[in-house]
């Protein structure tokens, strides 16, 4: 019997993660809510510390944004004007990298495709060589690596591109991996480590007890926890969990990407390529991914017309090889963006943590926020390069942080 094709509208790529089906336990000492990349990754770190740590996950693990990300890991490429807070939490967190991939991999057995390729920031036009210098100006103001290239100069790095790539900086220290393989790597270390995962289990309430969160209450039943991490992701901000005076300002900004398959034939980069519209990352599978729209409509589900024919376009404008690439998976996902486009890392209440709104830097702070919330739950209190990043940054009287 002839095979049925398969559209690649709305499907990821192959390869994520999975975990054997674990019951729902009683207690632990650590219950994580939300079973993405962040919440994975703290579990894991918690669970080799030696505390018993349960995931819960609404849907299947990585749905929300963490399967959906390029795994991008390029703190020069994404400074830019208004991102000053978060720079140094970024390259902090690139700093820890390297040390994070070696333990996860060896953890795991799991390579993560780990790249060190750089980023090429490319701009077509007048108007757009203007705006880049601007970038490249600020990122030599505020120490990032990073070279001016002329249009030829990046040709030879990136022979594909078109001619009419008339400049770009090049940022050599911006690295990527594949989420594919980085999930798959965490849900096995996190097993390995005794790490309890259980998937489509929603949590409907926290569990409160003296005005401390014991525990948090679902459909199939109560897990009571000495402490209880929300990291939800893109729902953060949703009602429900949080009483209005612990309400967080984060809400879900949707991106749609592509995966194209290259052939011999066709060409690829050698590394990731960005532009004002898009941004191309060659994966060692041989996928070039493109990604990402930006759109801030709610939890608006499904791929559009617009959204693919923005990126095919933004993809062509720079790189005519797409035009005979492959599409091989379209999908959509949800950033988790707070009012300011950086992290929440805070106790919210006695027994609960949030880690939360990381935007489109998850994968890059992904160390540095599970290191960060490991010491805030074993020793009491966020590491110094964290520090800037609780709550209380957004509760101001008169231009004055207030100290609640």
């Amino acid at each position: 019997m002839a095979s049925v094709p398969t559209s690649p509208i709305g499907l990821r790529r192959a390869g994520q993660a999975s975990v054997a089906h674990a019951d729902l336990p009683a207690r632990a000492d650590i219950l994580v809510v939300g079973g993405g990349l962040i919440g994975l990754s703290i579990a894991w770190r918690l669970a080799e510390a030696g505390r018993s740590v349960t995931v819960l996950e609404r849907e299947t693990l990585g749905a929300g944004a963490s399967l959906a990300a390029t795994g991008m890991l390029a703190p020069a490429a994404e400074h830019e004007p208004g991102s000053d807070l978060l720079l140094p939490l970024a390259l902090e967190s690139l700093r820890r990298w390297p040390a994070f991939r070696d333990a996860l991999q060896a953890a795991s057995g799991i390579g993560i495709d780990y790249r060190t390729d750089g980023t090429l920031v490319v701009a077509v036009g007048r108007d757009e060589v203007e705006r880049l210098r601007f970038r490249y100006e600020l990122q030599r103001r505020s120490g990032v690596a990073a070279e001016w290239l002329s249009g030829a100069e990046i040709r030879r790095r990136e022979p594909m591109l078109r001619p009419t790539v008339t400049a770009g900086i090049a940022c050599p220290l911006d690295h990527q991996v594949d989420p594919r393989f980085v999930m798959a790597a965490l849900s096995a270390a996190a097993a390995r480590a005794g790490v309890t995962i259980v998937e489509r289990a929603p949590v409907s309430a926290l569990d409160w007890a003296g005005g401390r969160v014991i525990g948090a209450r679902l459909e199939a039943g109560i897990v009571a926890a000495e402490t209880v991490i929300l990291a939800t992701g893109a729902w953060s901000g949703e009602g429900g969990l949080l009483p209005d005076a612990l309400s967080l300002p984060v809400r879900p900004i949707k991106g749609q990407s592509l995966a194209l398959r290259t052939t011999r034939r066709t060409g690829t980069l050698s590394g990731m390529v960005w532009t004002e519209q898009v941004h191309l990352a060659p994966k060692s599978d041989g996928h070039l991914i493109v990604g990402a729209t930006v759109e801030d409509c709610g939890f608006r589900d499904g791929v559009t017309a617009g959204g693919l024919y923005a990126l095919l376009e933004g993809a062509r404008r720079v790189l005519p090889g797409v035009e005979e690439m492959e599409v091989d998976a379209v999908w959509s996902g949800y950033r988790p963006t707070s009012d300011d486009d950086a992290p929440i890392l805070d106790t919210l209440a006695p027994g609960l943590i949030v880690a939360t709104g990381h935007h489109r830097n998850g994968y890059l702070l992904n160390p540095a926020t599970a290191d960060a919330v490991t010491a805030l739950v074993t020793e009491g209190a966020l590491p110094d390069f964290a520090r800037a990043f609780d709550l209380g940054r957004f509760r101001e009287t008169n231009g004055i942080r207030a100290t609640a």
